[in-house]
């Protein structure tokens, strides 16, 4: 294992904090777009963010990315 475990789960959780981010405005519909307003939200509000889904989808990348990098530090360093 190229980094130490405490190492290797900061840069897991790091790297997956930034797949977050990235994955979180995929297949998003506004209230306005779908014109299904509720009564007192903001017309911007998500209709069905699938959080869990995104959830899902970002470990599965971060665990990729976190794997070429870890490969990466192993060859290089």
């Amino acid at each position: 294992m190229p980094f130490p475990a405490p190492l290797a789960i900061a840069v897991f959780l790091t790297i997956w904090f930034v797949v977050l981010f990235a994955v979180l405005p995929f297949g998003i519909r506004s209230q306005h777009e779908a014109g299904d307003f509720v009564q007192g939200t903001d017309p911007g509000a998500p209709v069905a963010p699938r959080l869990w889904s995104k959830v899902l989808w970002t470990t599965l990348i971060a665990t990729i990315v976190f794997a070429i990098v870890s490969a990466l530090a192993y060859y290089l360093g």
